[in-house]
């Protein structure tokens, strides 16, 4: 199970509607690399295989590869905007360890291959 916030849902939606592209979706994925091992993958595609696990969270399409499903069971999304700007957050619980900069993790007897950490995840 995957959760988004519904301030976090909202601006995915704002944000698909502005490339007008009706059949786009979110997908979350997990990859190898990050300083802390794996990291997150949040972006827009139109493109769904058959092994995809598909949610519909607040009226929104989220994909997710069968590989990362695994590591994002359970992680909460929220969107926090401030004065300064806004930016989503990820809790996952499936992670012993993480970079300051939140787009990293480590999960218990698993490693990815450790990068740079760039301080952003993107969408």
């Amino acid at each position: 199970m995957i959760t988004i916030s519904e301030s976090a849902a909202d601006k995915i939606k704002e944000l698909i509607s502005a490339e007008e592209n009706p059949a786009l979706f979110l997908r979350l994925s997990v990859n190898a690399g990050g300083c802390s091992g794996f990291s997150y993958g949040m972006g827009f595609d139109d493109e769904q295989k058959n092994e995809d696990k598909v949610f519909d969270i607040h009226s929104l399409k989220v994909v997710v590869d069968e590989d990362s499903s695994k590591y994002l069971f359970g992680v909460e999304i929220d969107y926090k905007d401030s004065g300064m700007g806004g930016g989503f957050t990820i809790n996952n619980p499936n992670a012993v360890a993480s970079c300051g900069c939140g787009s990293s993790f480590k999960v218990k007897d698993e490693e990815g291959a450790p990068e740079k950490c760039d301080d952003k995840v993107e969408v």
